[in-house]
């Protein structure tokens, strides 16, 4: 056991030439499938990605919003925040309009802007059940390394969302603010004030 004999490939019977042959075929055809699998595998739109990222829909903050959630780290330099404007429809709490700014990853930008036109008439218990996966996906299924960056989205969806709930709703914490994104960001990279006081001996 565990010897590949000519017989376990198949090839007994025949003479050197034939088996050779038959060798230089089995592989053609094996290169020939894995080719053709990584053809037709699923990736990204690129040209879906770019003119999102050049035409974002739904940029910028919303001075009426009802929510705004905001998650990231200023440190690092990846930022998505997220504004939400609710209505009332059959005696439900609807997403009427959401925008959003973001900072430092241009994918998140992309996914940002698929979901802000994504939300749009969904309650807000169906937009609580989307995941970073369904919001990207008019984008294709995202690279293993960008896909924090729709995640990032996510959870600014999320902490908006636990913004916009009832003072009843359980509180979930998350880094909200309402102001400008720019500005959370000059905050954090802004020095600390204070005094100096020096000793001479």
């Amino acid at each position: 056991m565990g010897i590949w004999t000519e017989e376990h490939q198949g090839l007994k019977g025949l003479n050197p030439e034939q088996a050779l042959s038959l060798g230089k075929i089995s592989r053609l055809f094996f290169l020939s499938f894995v080719l053709f699998c990584s053809n037709n595998s699923p990736t990204m739109d690129e040209q879906l990605l770019n003119d999102a990222i050049s035409n974002p829909r739904n940029l910028g903050e919303m001075a009426d919003a009802d929510a705004v959630g905001t998650v990231g780290s200023p440190e690092c330099g990846d930022m998505v925040r997220l504004w939400l404007k609710f209505t009332e429809k059959d005696g439900q709490k609807v997403i009427d309009r959401a925008s959003f700014q973001s900072f430092g990853c241009q994918t998140a930008i992309a996914v940002a802007s698929m979901a802000t036109e994504m939300l749009k008439g969904r309650t807000v218990a169906e937009a609580r059940l989307l995941s970073a996966a369904e919001m990207s996906t008019p984008l294709g299924p995202l690279p293993p390394m960008k896909i924090h960056c729709g995640q990032m989205v996510e959870g600014a969806l999320k902490a908006a969302l636990e913004a916009g709930a009832p003072a009843s709703a359980p509180a979930v914490a998350a880094p909200v603010s309402s102001g400008h994104l720019a500005e959370s960001l000059g905050e954090a990279a802004a020095p600390k004030s204070g005094k100096l006081k020096v000793v001479f001996e």
